[in-house]
């Protein structure tokens, strides 16, 4: 048999971590309420209020799934196939966030809202468009911008509280980052060779006037 001074060695000599669940109590909660599936007690947010969050979301990213499809069907033969590749690329990724923030819906226990009653109301985008492909491409780039600062409030409102929701809107924001920068390129340059085409027409306008008059 140990002695008191042994056992109190050996005690010491073992690690202590108050602020851990003990792996009993971990299987026991996860027993328990199993419908909640991702909602275990550990968790920290307000869950009704991260699935309003991440159903606003949802419809942002679908709506501007519409748009950037919607563009790159107006752009037509106007543009290089570059641009409406470019456009059309933007939506199969905002779609892919769409999916991934409904999977995250559904894992907190909440159902996707797809009704596209209202889904322009419940998305934080603004429903305004630009009246030729310029003054879209702005409007595309604008909408960027307001998802962009909507999603970093998103992530420091969910801090420590729900990191796998938190990570989700952190990746979406890389890309959605990556996006507001490519419009800004694509339109500068769109605008660049309306301004280098504008030049040479009335430079041929000019010369026309000239042939005329002599």
């Amino acid at each position: 048999m140990q002695s008191n001074e042994q056992r109190e060695l050996s005690a010491q000599s073992e690690p202590s971590y108050p602020f851990l669940s003990g792996v009993a109590d971990i299987r026991r909660r996860a027993r328990r309420h199993i419908q909640a599936g991702a909602v275990t007690p550990s968790y920290g947010a307000d869950r009704d209020t991260v699935l309003r969050l991440l159903n606003e979301a949802l419809a942002t990213e679908l709506v501007c799934v519409v748009r950037y499809k919607r563009h790159s069907h107006i752009a037509g033969d106007r543009v290089a196939d570059t641009l409406r590749d470019e456009l059309l690329l933007h939506a199969k990724e905002e779609q892919a966030h769409a999916d991934r923030i409904a999977e995250r819906i559904v894992e907190l226990g909440g159902a996707p809202n797809l009704n596209p009653d209202g889904l322009g109301e419940r998305s934080h985008w603004e429903s305004n468009e630009g009246e030729d492909l310029a003054e879209m491409l702005a409007e595309d780039l604008i909408a960027e911008r307001i998802a962009i600062e909507s999603y970093r409030e998103i992530i420091q409102y969910l801090g420590n509280k729900d990191e796998a929701t938190r990570r989700l809107f952190e990746s979406i924001l890389a890309v959605e980052e990556e996006h507001a920068e490519e419009l800004r390129s694509l339109r500068e340059d769109m605008l660049r060779r309306e301004r280098v085409a504008n030049g040479a027409d009335s430079i041929m306008a000019e010369l026309q006037r000239d042939s005329d008059l002599q």
